[in-house]
């Protein structure tokens, strides 16, 4: 797969922003670390940026002239640290505020979504003391609840009967104060990067299937398991690979993404799969897919990080 070649970025100074206060700080300090290993060996002049430990406006003093962002979940991944850095003047990596800001709300997203037609699983707000007979008749069992603004899986619950409705609610509210409901899609779980090439023009990378235990692709074995299986590419038909790709794509397009992106979709063998969300700050882990599938395409860690860099840029009032 050709994806165009990158030069090496102008950048003087990189500050990798890594870590956060978010309830995914963990994982965005191993991939920060990851990527900032990459661009030292590649000859990027970059250092290590906790906004957990120290304000933004810092890396001015820092001499930083651009910020790779590998910070996931809130107050990273949300449009509010790409707003400051736009204030700041400091070109980053990734989507801007308002994709990112989008992305991160799963309802607005998946509003969106159906607006464009794309094919997305019904889902409900909930608030306290809902309704659980008519959320039950709407959506059917099982269902999922989940935090609408919180990612790696995290308040995520799979309902299979309606006594449990309520736990999982609570389960959710403590990451959100906004949790949602989502019809359940059961079969094969996909998940498929988008990565923008030299010229803009995004390009999905190779499908990868995902084959957790019991089909709970949770917290644990996202990061932490080694009994989740990840078929890179996805054992699927040309068509089915082109469909999800596409799909990608679009709903990469839709939310008006920049840089990068990573789609998760649910197939039940029958119909069209079905988008669930778009992370617009992927995990760049040792367990994370985007590299896996960059791998897959020819494109080594080291190579992927460098092209995400090469896009980085301020994105309001500028033309892409």
């Amino acid at each position: 797969m050709n994806l165009g070649g990158h030069a090496k970025p102008a950048f003087q100074r990189v500050a990798v922003l890594l870590g956060g206060e978010s309830a995914e700080r963990e994982i965005s300090l191993r991939s920060g670390t990851g990527v900032l290993a990459a661009l030292q060996r590649c000859g990027v002049n970059a250092f290590g940026f906790d906004p957990a430990e120290q304000p933004l406006q810092a890396l001015g003093d820092a001499s930083a002239d651009c910020a790779f962002v590998a910070l996931h979940g809130r107050f990273g991944e949300d449009g509010t640290v790409q707003g400051m850095l736009e204030l700041l003047k400091i070109p980053y990596t990734g989507s801007g505020v308002m994709a990112s800001s989008v992305a991160m709300d799963k309802a607005i997203t998946k509003r969106i979504w159906q607006q464009a037609q794309l094919p997305t699983p019904d889902f409900e707000l909930l608030s306290e003391g809902f309704d659980a007979d008519r959320v039950v008749k709407r959506l059917g069992l099982p269902m999922a609840i989940k935090p609408v603004m919180e990612g790696s899986s995290l308040g995520f619950t799979r309902v299979d009967r309606q006594s449990d409705l309520a736990a999982a609610y609570r389960a959710a509210r403590r990451y959100d104060k906004s949790v949602m409901a989502e019809q359940f899609v059961s079969g094969r779980e996909f998940t498929c990067a988008v990565l923008q090439d030299a010229s803009g023009r995004p390009q999905a990378l190779p499908v990868i299937e995902i084959q957790a235990p019991e089909g709970r692709y949770d917290y644990q074995n996202k990061y932490f398991g080694e009994a989740t299986r990840y078929l890179c590419p996805a054992p699927i038909d040309a068509a089915l690979t082109q469909q999800i790709q596409s799909l990608s794509v679009d709903a990469f397009e839709t939310i008006q993404c920049v840089g990068w992106a990573r789609a998760d979709l649910m197939w039940d063998g029958k119909n069209d799969p079905m988008l669930l969300e778009i992370n617009t700050s992927p995990g760049m882990t040792d367990h994370s897919l985007v590299p896996m599938a960059a791998q897959a395409a020819g494109i080594s860690y080291d190579e992927l990080v460098m092209r995400i860099l090469a896009q980085a840029s301020l994105k309001i009032g500028v033309v892409q």
